[in-house]
């Protein structure tokens, strides 16, 4: 939280009160107003050629995103946090589903000693809100969905590895029970150095907290390249949006890295919900005989790593009102005794 309050200095009350979106007709007659994301995140997608199939195996979103003329009338927009009275807010509703895996995927049996089975599906709703002038932005994300076979998750990696013919999982059986997830994130972003169109080197901070995940994450963030300033609001960073780029075709070309430090308190979809535990510790069948021990209970997942360190980077392209971005994250081992991970990240933005 103080690094999201410091990131927020010189914004006033009425700036809080006052709020609102900036009509395109008093920007720029060209800012787009719609836009869809299709976005995937999966460990076969690596850049250097080592895909893997366990982990954090998949992550697949779809978002739309508009800009109003007037302010939301939506009740929970206006208890959403805004970056001041001459903000750039950008509204979106998505839905995402989120997989783990072990390693070995054919084995039907239950592995304590690696990552669990476990899948999430999310629909999530967003304001991202950016001032130009004092180049800092506030970003809110509030996320409601389900653990467990209600996710789907199982259904989707069986169908797809049928599709493309590849081995079959075997160890959904083993997956943590139904559970609800609700979530809030707030991440407060500040540009420290930069000129805006080639460079830029700017300050985050992301608190996430409710059923789903409590954790705290600091970072830089770097951008260089052909670009449109990073504070102009959400669609400049995938759009070449500005005067007349409709019949001009603007286009960027810009490369970002983003190291970052993970605090994290909990994890639902490694931990399982807040009602729910692990299906599989359960005490073995049949009562203990005569001079032996008594029946003991399937070993618990290992427990997480409070602290990850990850590492992402990668590049955007957009021409017109069309992007393409490619990242690559490797982070540490999101539980003790396990190992490290990567996987790349696809995202088509289409605006308009």
């Amino acid at each position: 939280m103080a690094g999201i309050a410091l990131l927020c200095l010189g914004q006033s009350e009425d700036d809080h009160l006052n709020a609102q979106s900036l009509s395109p007709k008093t920007k720029d007659p060209d800012t787009l107003r719609w836009m869809v994301r299709l976005y995937e995140d999966n460990d076969f997608i690596n850049a250097r050629g080592c895909g893997t199939d366990d982990a954090y195996t998949n992550g697949t979103r779809l978002d739309y995103f508009y800009q109003p003329r007037h302010p939301s009338k939506n009740p929970i927009d206006h208890l959403l946090p805004k970056a001041g009275a001459h903000s750039i807010n950008t509204y979106g509703w998505g839905i995402m589903q989120l997989m783990y895996t072990p390693k070995n995927i054919t084995d039907p049996a239950y592995q304590p000693n690696d990552y669990p089975w476990s899948g999430a599906l999310v629909v999530t709703h967003t304001l991202y809100s950016y001032n130009p002038e004092k180049k800092y932005d506030l970003r809110s994300e509030l996320d409601l969905g389900v653990i467990g076979p209600a996710s789907l998750a199982e259904q989707l990696q069986t169908g797809f590895h049928r599709l493309i013919h590849y081995f079959k999982p075997l160890g959904w059986s083993h997956q943590y029970p139904n559970d609800c997830l609700a979530n809030i994130d707030v991440t407060a972003e500040r540009q420290l150095a930069g000129n805006g169109s080639t460079i830029e080197w700017i300050g985050g901070s992301q608190l996430s907290t409710g059923t789903m995940m409590n954790s705290l994450t600091v970072y830089p963030l770097i951008r260089i390249g052909r670009m449109t300033p990073y504070f102009k609001g959400w669609f400049s960073q995938f759009a070449s949006t500005g005067r007349n780029s409709r019949h001009h075709k603007n286009w960027q070309l810009y490369f970002i890295c983003r190291p970052e430090l993970q605090l994290i308190l909990t994890e639902a979809v490694l931990q399982g919900g807040m009602f729910t535990s692990n299906p599989n510790l359960t005490e073995a069948e049949g009562p203990a005989k005569p001079q032996q021990q008594p029946p003991v209970s399937a070993e618990p997942y290992h427990p997480i790593n409070h602290i990850v360190f990850a590492s992402n980077f990668g590049a955007v392209a957009s021409i017109g009102d069309v992007s393409i971005s490619f990242n690559q994250n490797s982070s540490t081992a999101m539980m003790k005794g396990l190992y490290s991970h990567e996987f790349g990240n696809i995202s088509l933005d289409f605006g308009w």
